[in-house]
């Protein structure tokens, strides 16, 4: 797979020192599951020859391939790649130390789980239903309602039904009542699912790499981390980023946003 050709300086001789920006993908570079736009990839490649860059989205690196990297290794787009909340992430195109949601919650608990959440999307009385209701990521497991094999057009029509029923947060609330010693926590992202991973394991898990960056021997200590997202809200899977003292958050509305806020944080 083809690497970015661009040179970037390195991380210590950015002409901003210190300072990372941190993307959300889905509604944040991205509209949901769709393609990156060219313009917004030369923004990115433009301000990272400024300052350092990185994005942190809860599905796995495939979906992020597929979305921001096209025949291009997306973990060379970025200084910093986190999938899975950070679970899986790269730091200048290198895999570092991951984590795995089942060696967390072992099969037991995993098995009692999962047939718990099948038996309800079984009851459920939905317009449609389509395929995989349960998809497993390596540090989560991401639950839909329709499934996520839903058609462009059905995703859009059942978040209009989401917002409407509440499907969803009901959902969730059924699971806390289920499974109040699991130590889960449930966040609402995208258009058809929720994420459903160990507390603490929320998209400042990321944090940690960044904050270990320091440590290296080519490293920086960021002592300032912006962060952009969509879900900034309670219940939403960027909240918990967003209010963290660690960040300077940005609550956008989709990737016009973002690219409108960027330029007029860094004008040419």
């Amino acid at each position: 797979m083809a690497t970015a050709a661009a040179i970037y300086p390195p991380l210590r001789e950015r002409p901003i020192k210190n300072t990372i920006l941190l993307f959300d993908v889905d509604e944040t570079l991205t509209k949901a599951r769709q393609f990156i736009k060219p313009e917004m990839l030369q923004l990115l490649s433009e301000l990272r020859h400024k300052v350092a860059i990185g994005y942190v989205g809860g599905s796995n690196l495939i979906k992020q391939q597929e979305q921001m990297g096209g025949p291009v290794d997306v973990t060379s787009l970025f200084d910093f790649a986190f999938s899975e909340n950070g679970l899986t992430a790269y730091r200048l195109g290198k895999e570092l130390a991951s984590t795995s949601f089942i060696g967390w919650i072992g099969e037991e608990k995993y098995k009692v789980l999962v047939k718990w959440i099948l038996h309800y999307i079984a009851d459920l009385d939905l317009p449609i239903k389509r395929g995989t209701f349960i998809e497993f990521r390596n540090g989560m497991i991401n639950v839909s309602p329709i499934g996520r094999n839903a058609s462009g057009n059905e995703r859009n029509e059942y978040e209009a039904y989401d917002k409407k029923h509440n499907i969803r947060t009901t959902m969730i609330a059924k699971l806390k009542e289920a499974f109040p010693d699991l130590g889960l926590t449930y966040s609402v992202g995208g258009q058809i699912s929720f994420d459903v991973f160990p507390t603490g394991w929320d998209k400042t898990y990321c944090l940690r790499h960044i904050e270990a960056d320091k440590d290296l021997p080519d490293g920086v200590e960021y002592t300032t981390i912006h962060f952009f997202g969509d879900k900034a809200y309670e219940g939403g899977n960027d909240w918990e980023i967003f209010v963290d003292e660690r960040t300077v958050g940005h609550a956008v509305r989709d990737p016009d946003d973002t690219y409108r806020i960027l330029k007029e944080m860094f004008p040419s």
